[in-house]
């Protein structure tokens, strides 16, 4: 079985609150998840200048050791967090460049073009 690292959204409209969870990635978003790891509430209580999140990183950590996959946003909060380092293949910008470096797109050197001669057809469409 498959498991992702997610968020599932909760609570009503303009009033989210998400939860970090362990849940099988054929499910749909909001499923019943294998575990909760952590709450994540966006909006800021009066007198808050930041937004926190509770999280269990001794779980979190678990889950990566035996292969969860986690999701794009989830890796950023990890990374911000601490409990995932930035360079780890894990993360988008590493599996960016990863894909990059072993897969090299068209490289940054041209062909010439012969110059065309006056009475040849161009390759550009004229207007009609």
């Amino acid at each position: 079985m498959a498991v992702r690292l997610r968020m599932a959204v909760h609570g009503v409209r303009n009033h989210r609150i998400f939860h970090l969870v362990a849940v099988n990635q054929r499910q749909r978003r909001n499923a019943k998840p294998i575990e909760l790891l952590g709450v994540y509430n966006p909006r800021l209580k009066p007198g808050e200048t930041t937004k926190t999140v509770e999280w269990s990183p001794e779980r979190i950590k678990y889950w990566l050791k035996v292969g969860a996959t986690p999701s794009k946003t989830v890796t950023k909060l990890l990374q911000m967090g601490g409990i995932l380092d930035p360079s780890t293949p894990l993360s988008p910008n590493a599996a960016a460049q990863q894909s990059s470096s072993t897969n090299p797109g068209p490289s940054s050197e041209t062909a010439p073009v012969p110059p065309s001669e006056p009475g040849a057809p161009s390759a550009q469409p004229t207007a009609a």
